[in-house]
């Protein structure tokens, strides 16, 4: 796309959104088993609507995790502490429909194997400090932002529920400025005009100077276009406006839309389960590529079968950015990253209760210690291997 201006978009959202609310409920579920049981089985679905909670799926544990008190708790943390919200954790009803993994998928993880089939998809390029597409990064700081405005009731109006858009535009493939920008604000009534349909521009205005200008900063310009509560209100928010499920934010979780996706969420679901496990070695293997200069953009694709350890292909992709051929690093990825569900588990020390913190905010991108797959502790090993 040399010499042409193009816009891209990725998309986030709050965590007291219906979806991410069942993402979290589901990996602080994965959480206490973990810490109990590390050969613990999760994989936990998680339902929401208005007033009740839906928490199912296959756990085989030797600990026991106390659901009604486990999802209170994460309720009240995120904000929904009042009726107001459609969900209180004081009376929510809560169903616990959880048994036990099936023997015939456990018999083949048992042995090392994949727990599932599934095309598993890393990305990694140089728009960032985090070598992850800007839009994703910024709108994750924009919802990351509207949780600490009110949380630290900097804004008292704010609602739990809440979404951010951006977009970016590129000239010769990189990017220049943000052309807009959307926010999506759950807000109580005070901040309506006269008629009671619409937020006002005052607040309007307080939204995007303390919410968006901070994350923004010089990617803004005059022509920069800004979209807020463009409904007029957003009052009714959370499950009382929109049920929710645990995975169906997967390009919010990886990369904004920007490349493709192997189709398998992560939240809920332990370690042995390749939809996770080898989408974060995916990412691990095309970051440390790319930060040790191999390219300027890098994907990586695993396929794997269930039952069997090894992938059945490796696919890479480096857009005509790589400096040596796709095959050589393919023969790189082989020998210096441990691609078998056990070896991935071990190379990445992931039998640790580390996925509450995924659920918000993107599964990569993040230079926290739970994050372990965001190392580029590889790159010297890789280089010398030239």
């Amino acid at each position: 796309m040399a010499g042409k201006r193009y816009l891209i978009t990725s998309e986030s959202v709050a965590e007291g959104h219906p979806d991410k609310l069942c993402d979290q409920i589901s990996d602080a579920v994965l959480d206490e088993v973990l810490r109990q049981d590390k050969d613990g089985r999760v994989a936990c679905e998680t339902y929401v609507t208005m007033g009740l909670i839906v928490v199912g799926g296959e756990i085989t544990t030797s600990g026991y995790v106390d659901i009604h008190n486990l999802v209170r708790n994460l309720l009240r943390e995120i904000g929904y502490t009042h009726p107001q919200y459609g969900l209180d954790y004081h009376t929510c009803s809560i169903l616990n429909a959880i048994h036990n993994q099936s023997p015939d998928i456990a018999q083949g993880v048992n042995r090392g194997g994949a727990g599932d089939q599934g095309i598993m998809v890393g990305y990694a390029c140089r728009e960032t400090e985090e070598l992850m597409p800007l839009s994703i990064i910024l709108a994750h700081r924009l919802v990351k932002r509207m949780a600490e405005v009110r949380k630290n009731k900097i804004l008292n109006y704010l609602g739990p529920d809440g979404k951010s858009q951006v977009t970016v535009e590129y000239e010769d493939g990189k990017p220049r400025r943000v052309d807009s920008v959307v926010l999506a604000c759950q807000h109580t009534p005070e901040i309506l005009d006269k008629t009671g349909r619409f937020i006002t521009q005052e607040a309007r205005r307080e939204l995007i100077e303390t919410i968006a200008l901070p994350v923004l900063g010089e990617l803004v310009d005059k022509k920069t276009k800004f979209y807020v509560n463009e409904t007029g209100k957003f009052v009714i928010g959370g499950p009382q406006s929109d049920t929710g499920m645990t995975g169906r934010k997967i390009m919010v979780d990886t990369y904004g839309g920007i490349i493709s996706h192997g189709g398998g969420a992560f939240s809920g679901k332990d370690p042995t389960k390749v939809d996770r496990s080898a989408s974060y070695m995916a990412r691990y293997i095309a970051k440390n590529l790319v930060a040790g200069g191999f390219a300027e953009r890098c994907c990586v694709q695993l396929a794997y079968v269930i039952g069997r350890a090894e992938p059945l292909a490796i696919f890479v992709d480096t857009y005509g950015t790589g400096k040596i051929s796709e095959e050589k690093i393919i023969k790189i990825i082989k020998k210096h990253f441990a691609l078998t569900p056990r070896g991935i588990i071990k190379m990445l020390d992931l039998l640790r209760p580390i996925y509450l913190k995924t659920a918000c905010y993107g599964h990569f991108g993040r230079n926290e210690p739970e994050f372990s797959w965001e190392k580029i502790d590889r790159v010297r090993e890789i280089q010398k291997s030239i």
